[in-house]
């Protein structure tokens, strides 16, 4: 079997730890492919994006280094030509490990097949003009629609199908995945959704009303997003992507047409994981 392995060196042990995965998976007669990141060493560049394409490609499954974002990343990259991602966690709390540094033996069960693959909704976020499509990306957690410039509340108009939910006067609204809702929509009020239920949560940041809460929606929801006054917004996927919002221009968040897979080793439950990582969290690395 041929693995990729991305790795976030910015992490304390990351290097060594991944050596340690190259090296036992040789030992199971895996092979290991570790993209070069490049002279600029940015693993947002174009040049390093293409080499993790690359060998995605190539490979069986993908394991991913690091802490959340690290894994949501390489989950992206990884969904639209189907293949499953193994997170390794090399950070904090890393909802999204699959294993922890300390349970290297169990990567056994990759070559010997005994593993889920838990397969995750995404959204995608388009930005509209009129009928154009001006640009398009897509987010494992979540998209967050807040002003272009400036800390000031902005007032964000969101519709559902041709309703308008709200005119929300506040610091931004976040659509996010059940995968995210332990995200920055936990933090920002959300519900905690168990990512089997697929749905669409809808989450005011710091709403300037006593009546605006969060919403659940169903899967098939497509929500626009305009500003309802003449300044720009932008659209940030999964902390890392931005999308411009112009003044006459939307924003359109809808289901992807494709899902994220996640590789699952242990028996470990989402309320298992939840509760080690959340009401334990001075004891999770």
């Amino acid at each position: 079997m041929i693995f990729t392995v991305l790795p976030n060196y910015s992490r304390e042990g990351a290097k060594a730890l991944t050596n340690r995965i190259c090296d036992k998976l040789s030992q199971l007669g895996a092979q290991c492919l570790l993209p070069i990141q490049g002279e600029s060493g940015d693993i947002l560049s174009d040049e390093y994006g293409k080499a993790i394409s690359d060998a995605i490609i190539k490979s069986d499954a993908v394991i991913a280094v690091g802490g959340d974002a690290t894994i949501i990343h390489a989950a992206k990259k990884s969904a639209s030509v189907g293949k499953p991602v193994l997170g390794i966690n090399a950070g904090r709390l890393a909802f999204m490990a699959g294993l922890e540094e300390n349970e290297l033996d169990l990567l056994e069960r990759l070559i010997s097949g005994e593993y889920t693959v838990d397969r995750r909704l995404m959204l995608k976020a388009c930005v509209m003009r009129g009928d154009e499509q001006i640009s398009c990306n897509y987010c494992v957690n979540d998209a967050y629609i807040s002003r272009n410039t400036g800390l000031r509340m902005e007032s964000i108009n969101v519709h559902l199908g041709d309703r308008l939910i709200s005119s929300y006067l506040c610091d931004g609204v976040l659509a996010a995945t059940p995968t995210g809702s332990t995200a920055y929509s936990l933090s920002a009020g959300g519900s905690v959704v168990d990512p089997e239920l697929e749905s669409i949560l809808l989450t005011p940041v710091c709403s300037h009303s006593l009546f605006d809460r969060p919403l659940i929606l169903r899967p098939d929801a497509v929500l626009t997003v305009s500003s309802a006054s003449s300044n720009p917004l932008r659209v940030l996927l999964d902390g890392r992507e931005t999308l411009d919002i112009e003044p006459d221009s939307r924003a359109v968040i809808s289901k992807a047409e494709y899902k994220a897979e996640f590789i699952r080793i242990k028996s470990d439950n989402f309320i298992d994981i939840l509760g080690a990582k959340l009401a334990h969290r001075k004891d999770v690395r």
